[in-house]
């Protein structure tokens, strides 16, 4: 994000040190440490809160994708099975299967 080198940090602590002076020096270093921590600690939760999101869109993506792919499934069974209950009810006898029936039932 910033690029600082070490000869930078050494340029900005002498002019804090100047600027702010050597008694108020510490106090400042540990309450801009802190800020920064605190800053540190919100961007990881934003992150992870907008990790999370995208990881439940996707979700809920996939979950409307299983159940798009089942209903589509469902539909596809019902219409197969709608066919052959068709084609098993419009067909005719076949005359020799007349024949085999009748040879069962004597049999039995």
């Amino acid at each position: 994000m910033f690029d600082v080198s070490f000869s930078e940090l050494i340029v900005i602590a002498v002019v804090a040190l100047i600027v702010i002076g050597p008694e108020k020096l510490p106090k400042v270093a540990r309450t801009l440490g802190a800020l920064a921590g605190r800053m540190q600690r919100y961007v990881a939760q934003v992150k992870e809160e907008v990790n999370r999101e995208v990881r439940f869109q996707e979700l809920q993506q996939l979950q409307q994708e299983i159940k798009e792919t089942a209903t589509k499934t469902q539909v596809n069974f019902q219409r197969k099975t709608y066919e052959l209950t068709q084609e098993l009810d419009f067909q005719e006898p076949n005359p020799q299967d007349k024949d085999m029936s009748k040879e069962v039932k004597n049999k039995v």
